[in-house]
């Protein structure tokens, strides 16, 4: 568990006024000309196999000459908060300037006084539920749960959750976590009990267990933790996972076997990561444009080539702006345009539910 922080003073009103960012008025060649006069930029968990981070590292870099100082690649949401709390009086190497974490770290963030507001230029087409309304934290990508198909074995893709349920799934159908643990497998119940309750948010926690309840009792579910190489094996045909997931598995597989990713046509699910400046960044400018290159066309597409949907994708598909052999990779665009992105209140409510009751109502010893 956490060590718990106290709450910062909070920022004085002209930084605030400063931070209110390129939505508000702030010329992007005076924060270019700050980047480069504080010279870098210090990010952390940002492995460049993630998202297509690699590439958008590279391209940020080659535009505006600043150095990137990568921190801890592999850390999770919940270092690097930590990491900011440990260094909030050091501006040396180890003080990250950004974060890059899971939906529900933004707000824990904010509340601690860890965050400053920063509102970029293109703030209008960040969807409202997906950011702080201050610009204190911002969606920056998404996923949606998907089922990834081992063709070579499974001669029909299933195209929605009801279909898992037929007789020509038997022993196919795993998901990539434990649903008492994982918040993907617990998103991929959700998801399926979104379908069966017709959209109804309130009841999909339990009709998602009632849903995997009558999947393991007609023998189609698979209690293990389904991964590129189980698929590959046939050991678990038809995993349910996020969708850049599975994507990431076909390039990786080579055709071998050959690997369909599916978004179902109803209860689709988006699981959001936010992105956040630190209230003590050393290199606030840098941090700033940093932010605006992301939210830029090209920074979303840079992620989007990563497989990993970009906040902004039906403002950039909507105005033509993905190219075509990109979208060509994809699962069709209108696969997601019915995506529910939880609140934080849904996402607690159902995992409750879930966690609570997989045990007694499913039955199945996922490991």
């Amino acid at each position: 568990m956490k060590a718990s922080w106290k709450r910062v003073m909070p920022v004085s009103a002209a930084a605030v006024l400063l931070s209110a960012g390129l939505a508000q008025g702030q010329s992007m060649d005076k924060l270019v000309a700050g980047a480069k006069s504080e010279g870098q930029l210090t990010v952390i968990a940002l492995p460049h196999d993630w998202c297509g981070y690699g590439a958008v590292i590279d391209a940020f870099k080659a535009k505006y000459g600043l150095k990137i100082n990568e921190l801890n690649p592999d850390a999770g949401s919940g270092d690097e908060v930590e990491a900011i709390k440990a260094n909030k009086g050091n501006k040396g190497p180890q003080a990250p300037d950004v974060i890059d974490v899971g939906l529900s770290f933004g707000p824990t963030a904010k509340k601690d006084g860890l965050l400053q507001p920063f509102k970029v230029s293109t703030w209008s087409t960040i969807p409202a539920s997906a950011k702080d309304p201050d610009g204190y934290w911002y969606g920056d990508y998404y996923g949606v749960l998907a089922f990834e198909v081992n063709a070579d074995i499974v001669k029909k893709s299933p195209a929605d959750w009801p279909d898992l349920l037929g007789p020509a799934y038997k022993n196919a159908v795993a998901l990539a976590g434990d649903p008492r643990t994982s918040n993907q497998a617990i998103q991929a119940v959700f998801a399926a009990g979104l379908s069966e309750a017709k959209g109804n948010v309130a009841k999909a926690g339990e009709d998602g267990l009632k849903f995997f309840s009558e999947l393991n009792k007609k023998g189609n579910f698979v209690p293990v933790i389904g991964k590129a190489a189980s698929l590959a094996q046939g050991a678990t045909p038809i995993v349910i996972r996020w969708d850049y997931n599975a994507l990431a598995d076909r390039d990786t597989l080579k055709g071998n076997p050959k690997v369909d990713v599916v978004v179902p046509k109803t209860g689709v699910v988006a699981g959001v990561y936010v992105q956040g400046i630190s209230a003590y960044a050393p290199h606030p400018n840098a941090a700033k444009l940093w932010m605006e290159y992301l939210y830029s066309d090209a920074g979303q597409i840079g992620w989007l080539k990563g497989y990993c949907h970009p906040i902004r994708f039906q403002d950039l598909v909507k105005n033509k702006k993905v190219p075509a052999d990109i979208l060509a990779k994809l699962p069709p665009a209108a696969s997601y345009e019915k995506a529910l992105f939880p609140t934080l209140e849904q996402q607690s409510a159902s995992s409750a539910v879930i966690t609570k009751q997989w045990d007694t109502v499913v039955g199945a010893n996922v490991k």
